[in-house]
């Protein structure tokens, strides 16, 4: 049985996710943001960002069923079904937030 995280700990880790939010936010442009993903990230945890944001624009669209958005996307119905539900019931909907913000810019351009 393990030891549950200590509040000191669990205070650094909130700590160091508000650091990397921080330098992803000092990134102005996609190029600057590729070559920083690229050091902090491995290939796969690229493609599986990736993949996630591919299955949730396409459930936005609302077009294919479950499967086919698996298939186009690359995606298991795991992360497919994962992905709908934090796009549908989860409180955070962030998936909802870049989605919608996303949807505006390109009605105004």
């Amino acid at each position: 049985m393990s030891t549950p995280p200590s509040k000191k700990a669990i205070d650094k880790a909130a700590d160091d996710r508000i650091a990397l939010y921080d330098a992803i936010l000092s990134l102005k442009t996609p190029a600057e943001l590729d070559a920083f993903l690229s050091d902090l990230c491995t290939p796969a945890e690229l493609r599986a960002f990736s993949e996630r944001w591919a299955v949730a624009r396409l459930l936005d669209e609302g077009l294919k069923t479950y499967r086919e958005i698996g298939v186009e996307a690359g995606a298991s119905p795991t992360t497919v079904v994962r992905v709908a539900r934090f796009l549908r019931e989860m409180d955070h909907q962030g998936y909802r937030l870049v989605l919608d913000r996303l949807s505006k810019l390109n009605k105004k351009a």
